[in-house]
């Protein structure tokens, strides 16, 4: 059984080994019938931007794969097959038939994201297009290995220090290292960025597009009315746009009922109408939200990871927050109670624990894919 399977494989590891993912792909390449793919990088927007792009991609007929992480309630949400996650039954085809291709050291050495990555190319063998998202990073990230037509890199900023580094200019480094030819990039937030873009481009002859230049006023006022009839909030509008324009460089025509079904779940989803949840982390998510909410009153449920800036995320929301109420995670990563309770008391915001939902309060369900599995459950 896959879930099994998985199950005894760690998410992360204390030392990573870089070269063990293209060492076995290379071993393996032979029996994997790779399609026309897209890669996604950057630190925020990559799920729904990816989303987006496959959807619009198997509206206009093409049989289409989307490979996204983490998940939030079944590991069927990672691999997406022609607009609905992809069946027990495909996934546990293609577990066969990967433990056939791999050799048994092989199979065991890979990681869980590393195994799920080729699993997916298993899943998507007939597909037309795959967008394909990077995991934590670029260079290094599984998904860097396989040839691909195209790059977006959606807007970057600090996370995920431990693996990627502590500045924008070394983690724009490490992202971008991962692009092969052709580059669309985002809106900015840092300068740094636009600087490490310049650099790789003139060492690696990369094809450089911006969504300024590709994007017409045509184009600009049916993202308006898209955005309008998904109700998207100012980043999500960004993501979409992204994703337009890569249809835009592949030369793709498109309408607006392309995007029907393409919104992703858990980002600024409205669970009830005084809930929302969103599966955002770190400090950009934050001020997008805080921006997207635009100064309406909620209480925040909320609990963090240990390597977060949990104290600056909260400061940042505490405009909108009325308090915080703690939800219990079980998960290893998880900050102790004490010490995040001790963080939102030096902002002076009031705070308890999360019981459940009162109908006349509005809610935000924020801070990780695992808070709001943890709410979803609960």
């Amino acid at each position: 059984m896959l879930e099994s399977y998985l199950n005894e494989k760690p998410i992360f590891y204390a030392e990573i080994d870089y070269d063990r993912f293209p060492r076995i792909y290379e071993k393996i390449k032979h029996n994997l019938n790779l399609p026309k793919i897209i890669h996604i990088i950057g630190t925020n927007g990559k799920g729904t931007t990816g989303r987006f792009l496959a959807s619009a991609l198997y509206s206009l007929g093409f049989n289409t794969g989307h490979y996204t992480s983490p998940h939030i309630l079944e590991f069927n949400e990672r691999i997406w097959l022609n607009g609905k996650n992809a069946s027990s039954e495909i996934l546990e085809e293609a577990h066969k038939k990967l433990q056939i291709i791999l050799s048994k050291d092989d199979a065991k050495s890979l990681s869980y994201f590393e195994y799920t990555t080729l699993l997916s190319q298993i899943v998507f063998s007939k597909c037309d297009y795959v967008v394909l998202e990077a995991g934590l990073g670029g260079e290094y990230d599984a998904t860097a290995v396989f040839p691909k037509i195209l790059t977006l890199l959606t807007p970057i900023d600090i996370d995920h220090e431990a693996f990627l580094g502590n500045t924008i200019t070394e983690i724009a480094t490490t992202k971008l290292n991962a692009v092969q030819n052709n580059l669309i990039i985002a809106n900015q937030k840092y300068s740094e960025v636009i600087d490490v873009v310049d650099e790789i481009i003139l060492n690696k002859k990369i094809n450089l597009n911006t969504i300024d230049e590709l994007l017409d006023i045509n184009d600009k006022k049916k993202i308006d009315n898209i955005s309008k009839k998904l109700e998207l909030v100012g980043y999500l509008k960004n993501n979409l746009s992204l994703s337009i324009s890569a249809l835009k460089f592949l030369n793709l025509n498109y309408e607006e009922y392309n995007f029907d079904n393409a919104r992703l779940y858990g980002r600024m989803t409205k669970f009830k109408s005084n809930i929302i949840i969103d599966v955002g982390h770190n400090t950009l998510a934050a001020s997008s939200i805080l921006k997207a909410l635009n100064k309406k009153e909620f209480i925040l449920i909320y609990n963090s990871y240990k390597d977060k800036n949990y104290k600056e995320i909260l400061n940042i929301l505490k405009p909108l927050i009325k308090r915080v109420e703690i939800i219990d995670v079980d998960d290893k990563r998880i900050e102790s109670k004490e010490k995040l309770q001790m963080a939102i008391s030096e902002l002076n915001i009031k705070y308890q624990d999360f019981k459940n939902c009162n109908t006349n309060e509005n809610y935000l369900v924020f801070g990780s894919f695992s808070v709001v599995e943890a709410f979803l459950k609960k």
